[in-house]
């Protein structure tokens, strides 16, 4: 056997081992590209009904939101508050439900609540388990299993993906200069069978989306295998690890009065142009946590995260981007790599083909797989 039809039985066969799993990976990663730009059109609560002068205090709008929420049992988590005038405060509930579940929405139950800032008016409960986008990203993150169980599979069929890109390429590269005018475009005539067709799509699409597709990828296994992710950010920090240092409240300076209103106010002041900013409630049992908030810009690279003392409401600790280890900084893009927000709209509209392409090879490979075992015999 030549080494030539050594990659290809390895490429075949891993293709079909992991086929299905990578066609629903980047079907979901394909709907999943403009989540954020969608969610404000599909969803009408997002939008308030009537903007008007002033606006409730935040912690009065936490109440309210405390108050509507029909699943008492779940605690706050924390708010979001998108920086327009025409949106709505969305307030977080979490409750650990059997984190030893099969499926996802059996392992916790989440709501989201979405207040009208002006007048208080809840407009819509939400239970986040089954809200599409989010189903759509449980589905591409682990089948919508229970993590234990759905990152192993999935991350197992992204590093068979992996492979399956690299045999493929081996299996593409032209042996001269006659054979790769013949890879590098379709030169399809009316005559052109289907098969030659489908051979095409999947050879130089293929090709053409290989460098991506592997961003892709291996971005992705950051979420499956806590082991890599430690190792790449390991490795980005020159074989050292850092633990981050635990910063506490002043309970010297207890006080029963709500700081939500200090901190946001604080915020608004220190960050005026920032997209949106979310508040994480303190843990009522942890008198020593801190108010931990985010501040999400336009830009990723502006985002700054801040905590506050819980009861002074005085800023503790402020990370920028500049200020984090090498594998933090990896760490806190992966994301945006991963579905090509890094590069702002036009990135997330080559992650969306990107992802088509990934779920069509395949489609494609099986079909030049079947296409190959039945032939019709000549007379």
């Amino acid at each position: 056997m030549t080494f030539k039809k050594l990659i290809l039985k390895i490429h075949l066969w891993l293709g079909l081992a992991s086929g299905l799993i990578v066609v629903i990976l980047g079907v979901t990663g394909c709907l999943y590209s403009f989540e954020e730009e969608l969610r404000p059109i599909v969803h009408d609560y997002y939008q308030v009904d009537q903007v008007k002068e002033k606006k409730l205090p935040l912690s009065q709008i936490i109440e309210i939101a405390k108050k509507a929420n029909k699943n008492q049992k779940e605690s706050i988590s924390g708010c979001r508050i998108v920086n327009e005038d025409n949106r709505t405060v969305i307030v977080w509930f979490f409750e650990e439900l059997n984190p030893d579940a099969f499926w996802y929405w059996n392992q916790y139950q989440s709501t989201y609540l979405y207040v009208d800032p002006y007048s208080g008016k809840v407009k819509q409960q939400e239970n986040v388990n089954f809200e599409f986008f989010v189903f759509v990203r449980m589905l591409h993150q682990t089948l919508c299993l229970n993590s234990k169980i759905g990152d192993y599979i999935t991350g197992t069929a992204t590093i068979i993906f992996i492979i399956s890109l690299i045999t493929g390429l081996i299996l593409w590269w032209p042996k001269n200069k006659q054979a790769a005018k013949q890879r590098f475009w379709f030169k399809w005539k009316d005559s052109t069978k289907w098969k030659r067709k489908n051979y095409d799509l999947h050879n130089i699409m293929g090709f053409y989306s290989l460098f991506f597709a592997l961003l892709i990828a291996l971005t992705g296994l950051v979420w499956a295998f806590k082991s890599y992710d430690k190792g790449v950010q390991w490795l980005l920090n020159g074989g050292k690890t850092y633990e981050r240092e635990k910063i506490v409240s002043d309970t010297t300076q207890y006080t029963k009065i709500n700081s939500t209103d200090k901190v946001f106010a604080s915020l608004k002041q220190l960050h005026p142009k920032a997209k949106s900013y979310y508040l994480f409630a303190p843990k009522e049992n942890d008198s020593l946590a801190t108010f931990n908030t985010f501040i999400r810009y336009q830009n990723r690279f502006d985002d700054t995260s801040v905590d506050f003392d819980r009861y002074t409401a005085k800023p503790i600790r402020t990370i920028k981007y500049e200020d984090k280890n090498n594998g933090d900084k990896f760490r806190f893009i992966n994301y945006d790599l991963h579905v090509g927000s890094i590069l702002g709209f036009p990135g997330k509209v080559l992650a969306f083909f990107v992802s088509m392409i990934c779920a069509s090879l395949p489609i494609t490979g099986f079909l030049i797989w079947w296409g190959r075992n039945n032939k019709k015999k000549a007379k």
